[in-house]
């Protein structure tokens, strides 16, 4: 695990070596196949927020990559601003990715939490793609520079209703291997997140949406969200623009 970091300075060093390795990578790759160089990038979720109980919130999940059909360099973020108070969460991850199959890229790199306090940095090993049915899969084991263990399974869905209008239902689930206190997460199922939204595509690469989102801690890490008086589940209206291009 030479991802693990001991401060700043290592951390952004795995970052520049993941960067290094894909650049290289993806020019091997198109030297050897003669393969185009792409670039795509998706704000997928970019929306207000408004909650059962009252808060009013900006939510982002965005994904963007450069590289060949074989190699890819991957940047992902997503995170959540409380529009009345400071940064609730935020996340940023940098990856290799390869392609492993007709539907499925293997992916290595780094992440990087800045909040919730204390920010961490952590290996990641992830499978992305496209499952039977076409459900769209995103998979990720997390190692941090503590040595704790976790993981994350995203699944999505596209109903097309007609030519424009889209529904998209997701559902997202975290676990982790042991207690991590001082995140306030508990062993095993940490969190679940579902959303349901109906976006109207005025083109393909620009999208309004409504919908709503719901999110719940789950077992143990429900139980330190208690201890310090948060509420362990939430829903919330949301409105945005789904943008790619």
């Amino acid at each position: 695990m030479l991802f693990f970091a001991i401060g700043g300075r290592l951390v952004t060093a795995a970052l520049g070596g993941v960067l290094a390795v894909g650049i290289l990578l993806s020019s091997a790759a198109a030297a050897e196949l003669d393969d185009q160089i792409y670039t795509f990038f998706q704000l997928d979720q970019n929306e207000y927020r408004l909650s059962d109980e009252g808060d009013h919130a900006y939510a982002w999940d965005a994904q963007g990559w450069i590289g060949t059909d074989y190699d890819k360099l991957f940047l992902k973020s997503e995170g959540e601003q409380p529009l009345d108070g400071p940064l609730e969460e935020a996340e940023v991850q940098l990856l290799y990715s390869r392609l492993i199959s007709d539907f499925f890229d293997a992916q290595v790199g780094v992440r990087y939490d800045f909040e919730p306090d204390p920010e961490r940095a952590y290996a990641v090993l992830g499978l992305q793609g496209l499952a039977p049915q076409f459900f769209e899969i995103d998979t990720a084991l997390f190692v941090s520079e503590k040595g704790d263990v976790s993981a994350r399974f995203e699944a999505e869905y596209e109903l097309l209703i007609t030519q424009r209008l889209v529904l998209q239902p997701l559902a997202e689930l975290n676990v982790g291997v042991q207690e991590v206190e001082e995140l306030g997460l508990g062993s095993g199922p940490t969190d679940i997140e579902l959303g349901l939204r109906l976006r109207y595509e005025i083109t393909r690469e620009f999208a309004p949406y409504i919908g709503v989102h719901y999110e719940r801690d789950l077992f143990d890490t429900a139980d330190f969200t208690r201890d310090e008086g948060g509420e362990v589940d939430a829903v919330s209206l949301v409105a945005g623009i789904r943008i790619f291009f």
